[in-house]
C-alpha cells in the first residue's frame, strides 16, 4: 500500500529533496578519468570547464543551429543524454545532435540561454543556466557533463526548475508516507576539514550524513545562499539552512549520490532519492560553490526531476513563451548569478 501511495504522490508533486544532510545513504563515486586528470595537472586547463565555456557560452549550442551541431561533434558515439524534461534518455551521437537541434527549433528564434555558474571540473563539470529574451529572464536549470578518456562528452544530465513549487507540502507528504520507518543508527566518522568543493561534497554525503547536523553545518559559510527548487524563495544564512536540513531529517528517505565532478572552487553532482520501499527513484542534480576565502559552501542549487515527463506546466510555458520557458519572466539581471 505504501508503495502505491508513493507512486500516486509522485504524480502530484515535484520532489526536491536536495542535500538535507540527515539522509542516510551509501555513496557511489565514479572512477576518475586518469588521462584527463594528467592533462589538467600538466597544463593547468580544466578540460570539462573549458569545453562548457566553448559550447554553451561561445557557440550558444542551446539556441543556435551551428552551436547544436558543434555540441554533437563533441559527443562520444555512445553518449547518454538524460534530459529530464523528456520521458527517456537520448542515446547515441546522431540522436543527441538531432535533440539539440530540436531544442534550438523549439525556441523559434526567440531568446538565448545564459550560463550563470560553471564548476571548475576537468573530467566532469556542471553549470547553472537561465533562459533570457529581450529585457526579461525566465527558466533556470542545471546541467552536468562527464567526459570519456578521449575528452568526448560521454554523459549528460540536465534538469530545468519546476514551474510549480509545492513548498512545505512536499515535507508533509514525505512524513506521511514514511511514517513508521525505523531510524538507522548514526554512522561513526572521523571529523575532517576538506577544502575543495568535490571533497566537501564527498565528506557531506559519504561520511557525515545521517550522523551529525552540527558537523554538516560546519561546512557551510555564514553567508550561505541555498536555492532548493521545491520552494519559491531562496534560503539565506545558516539558521534557515539548518532548519531545512533538520526538517528533512527523518527515516524512510535514502539519498544516493551518483556522479560528482572534480571541481575545486565549485562542484556539480547528480543524485537519486529512494522514498520508503518504492521501486522507483527520483533523480536530481546539485551545484555547490565555495567562498574562496573561507573554503566553505556559500551557494547551493538543488533541482529534482519532474514525476511526469514532459511536465504539463513546463510544456505549456515553453509553448506560450518559447524564449523564456515560463509564463511570467522577471527583469533581466534581477537575479544575480541566476539565483
Amino acid at each position: 500500500e505504501r508503495s502505491d501511495m508513493v507512486m500516486k504522490i509522485k504524480f502530484l508533486i515535484l520532489f526536491s529533496i536536495g542535500s538535507a544532510a540527515g539522509f542516510v545513504a551509501p555513496f557511489a563515486r565514479k572512477a576518475s578519468n586518469i588521462a584527463l586528470q594528467a592533462a589538467t595537472e600538466k597544463t593547468g586547463i580544466r578540460v570539462a570547464e573549458e569545453l562548457i565555456k566553448s559550447l554553451f557560452v561561445d557557440e550558444q549550442c542551446y539556441s543556435t543551429e551551428s552551436g547544436a551541431t558543434a555540441f554533437g561533434e563533441a559527443c562520444a558515439f555512445d553518449i547518454v543524454y538524460e534530459d529530464c524534461f523528456e520521458p527517456q534518455p537520448i542515446v547515441g551521437k546522431t540522436p543527441v545532435t538531432e535533440h539539440m537541434l530540436g531544442k534550438v527549433a523549439a525556441k523559434k528564434g526567440k531568446g538565448s540561454v545564459r550560463v550563470d555558474k560553471i564548476s571548475d571540473g576537468s573530467t566532469s563539470a556542471g553549470f547553472t543556466w537561465t533562459w533570457t529574451a529581450g529585457n526579461e529572464e525566465g527558466l533556470r536549470g542545471t546541467t552536468f557533463i562527464l567526459l570519456n578518456d578521449q575528452g568526448e562528452i560521454q554523459y549528460v544530465r540536465e534538469i530545468p526548475e519546476p514551474i510549480y513549487k509545492p513548498g512545505d507540502l512536499t515535507l508533509e507528504i514525505l512524513k506521511a508516507i514514511t511514517e513508521g520507518e525505523e531510524a538507522k543508527p548514526p554512522k561513526e566518522y572521523e571529523p575532517q576539514t576538506p577544502t575543495s568543493a568535490c571533497e566537501i561534497v564527498d565528506y557531506l554525503f559519504n561520511i557525515v550524513q545521517g550522523s551529525s547536523v552540527d558537523e554538516s553545518m560546519r561546512m557551510f559559510d555564514d553567508s550561505i545562499m541555498y536555492r532548493d527548487f521545491n520552494y519559491e524563495n531562496i534560503m539565506k544564512g545558516k539558521e534557515e539552512v539548518r532548519k531545512f536540513i533538520e526538517d528533512f531529517n527523518f527515516p524512510g528517505i535514502e539519498f544516493r549520490t551518483q556522479r560528482i565532478d572534480d571541481g575545486v572552487d565549485s562542484c556539480c553532482f547528480t543524485w537519486e532519492v529512494v522514498i520508503g520501499d518504492s521501486p522507483d527513484t527520483i533523480k536530481g542534480i546539485s551545484f555547490y560553490e565555495l567562498n574562496t576565502e573561507t573554503r566553505k559552501v556559500s551557494y547551493v542549487r538543488d533541482i529534482p526531476e519532474s514525476a511526469i515527463k514532459p511536465p504539463f506546466l513546463g510544456t505549456l510555458a515553453r509553448d506560450f513563451r518559447p524564449g523564456l520557458g515560463v509564463f511570467q519572466g522577471v527583469p533581466l539581471g534581477s537575479r544575480p548569478g541566476g539565483m
